[in-house]
């Protein structure tokens, strides 16, 4: 009897424990009904410039480092270090007194081939020697001159001069130094004109041409805006960025060489757009899409979206003019739920 009455007092005690967990459930369930306060932005086109921007480098008209083409101590060194020189200014000199000894001794022996020569060629016109005696005197006349000649252009490679005229970086060595091919004298630099080399993705090819003119911000403490124009274009894409290299010619030339720059080009003209925030978007792994507000629900929608800068994004497609797009609250939106607008933003002040 006990237990039974146990029994009976237990059931009953689960019963009411029971009905009290669904009674606190109901709430809960109506609570998840309540409508999501949430802020929108109207839709609505607006003119924007496609601009692209690209980062760039200012390069010398022409540069160049001044080694010497032999190994030897330096005789002879001119460096006016950050001054300008000419073309063909001798630069530098290695010293060359064993090719000059060499020189003039293949000299002593053609002066001798030579009369030797002379002399076989008098007496092969009286037979007085046979023609293979003359052929061999003559070879020697041909070899001392061609020894010469090699002797020369060792001795030539011995001087450093100026490829063009240009300004002379800072000097790397001292005069007396020994010095190899790897040595670096100097490096001279043509600034008179001024190359901006900037790389562009693959896609803005067919909107850049030879004789362009694009905005070059030089000085981004001021904001020093310059004109350049488009020289060449690099036909090969990069395998490894998939970006064109552009080369343009900077018309004023108060910029060091090495500077870094931003290059502003207009991809396209002036057009209407829409423009949404980027944090209104929700990826997923094939769409793009917003959340909209239609008579009070929740409505998610695909776009199409285009060029993105800072913290905007362009829709090609997917809204209409006058469309509530949700920019706050979308962790809490679900579809066809309800949605209370609390207030309606302008784009500039979700940027601010």
């Amino acid at each position: 009897m006990i237990l039974r009455h146990f029994y009976i007092l237990s059931l009953g005690l689960f019963l009411v424990s029971a009905c009290k967990s669904k009674k606190e459930d109901a709430p809960k369930q109506n609570n998840s009904n309540q409508a999501v306060s949430v802020d929108v932005i109207i839709a609505t086109p607006q003119t924007v410039s496609n601009a692209v921007e690209a980062n760039g480098t200012v390069v010398a008209n022409e540069y160049v480092e001044l080694h010497p083409e032999v190994s030897g101590r330096l005789t002879y060194l001119n460096v006016p270090e950050g001054s300008r020189i000419q073309q063909g200014a001798l630069v530098a000199r290695v010293n060359d007194a064993d090719l000059q000894a060499q020189l003039n001794k293949t000299k002593v022996l053609l002066e001798m081939a030579v009369k030797t020569e002379d002399r076989l060629r008098k007496l092969l016109a009286i037979n007085g020697v046979n023609q293979a005696d003359y052929d061999l005197a003559q070879n020697a006349v041909n070899s001392y001159k061609a020894d010469m000649a090699y002797t020369q252009s060792l001795i030539d490679k011995t001087v450093i001069k100026a490829p063009f005229s240009g300004v002379v970086g800072l000097r790397q060595v001292s005069p007396g130094a020994y010095v190899t091919a790897a040595t670096i004298i100097a490096t001279i630099q043509q600034v008179d004109k001024i190359k901006i080399d900037f790389t562009l993705p693959e896609e803005y090819g067919k909107m850049i041409r030879k004789g362009n003119v694009v905005d070059v911000q030089i000085d981004a403490t001021n904001k020093t805006i310059k004109k350049a124009t488009v020289v060449a274009i690099e036909p090969q894409v990069n395998q490894a960025t998939r970006n064109l290299k552009v080369r343009a010619m900077l018309q004023d030339n108060q910029v060091n060489p090495g500077a870094y720059v931003k290059v502003f080009l207009s991809a396209s003209r002036d057009k209407k757009t829409i423009l949404i925030p980027s944090n209104a978007i929700i990826p997923d792994d094939k769409n793009k899409q917003v959340v909209l507000v239609k008579n009070g629900k929740a409505s998610f929608v695909n776009i199409e979206t285009g060029n993105r800068q800072a913290a905007t994004v362009e829709v090609l497609k997917g809204l209409e003019p006058g469309d509530s797009v949700v920019v706050t609250g979308l962790l809490f939106a679900r579809p066809k739920s309800t949605l209370k607008v609390k207030s309606v933003k302008q784009l500039e002040q979700l940027l601010n």
